[in-house]
């Protein structure tokens, strides 16, 4: 019996919503992680981007575990000397709420040109309205 892979043109995609209210940002992004990868599919394959479309709303109401939200930090460079500016995520959710989420899920798909495309697919809003409604997104509970 051969292994069967799906091709990218026969891919059905659907549209999935999950609110981030109250919600630990790992455990939402893991879950995003893994509804655009597509491994919740039972004919995932790898190398093809078989995942669906997720809109992520209530994103700057997410919340850290334990005392991340005082001393995990972000950091940019600007490629200057001296440079480096580190954020923490009170600053953040300042400026970009949507942020948060958009890291956490980026660190956990591929760095290359397949997670690239994938993360295309990542729909995070910071208030509970969005533009979707007409693809009629599926409800998603984090277990």
């Amino acid at each position: 019996m051969k292994t069967y892979f799906q091709k990218p043109q026969e891919v059905q995609r659907k549209w999935y919503i999950i609110d981030a209210r109250d919600k630990i940002v790992g455990k939402v992004a893991e879950k995003v992680a893994c509804l655009l990868r597509g491994k919740h599919k039972e004919v995932f394959s790898p190398h093809v981007d078989t995942g669906d479309h997720v809109i992520v709303i209530n994103a700057s109401k997410a919340i850290f575990s334990g005392k991340k939200e005082t001393q995990k930090l972000y950091s940019a460079y600007s490629g200057y000397i001296g440079g480096q500016k580190t954020f923490s995520p009170v600053q953040i959710r300042q400026k970009r709420p949507n942020f948060i989420i958009e890291h956490a899920v980026r660190g956990m798909i591929p760095h290359n040109r397949l997670g690239r495309k994938i993360y295309t697919k990542l729909h995070v809003y910071e208030g509970s309205d969005h533009p979707h409604a007409a693809q009629k997104p599926i409800p998603v509970t984090l277990d």
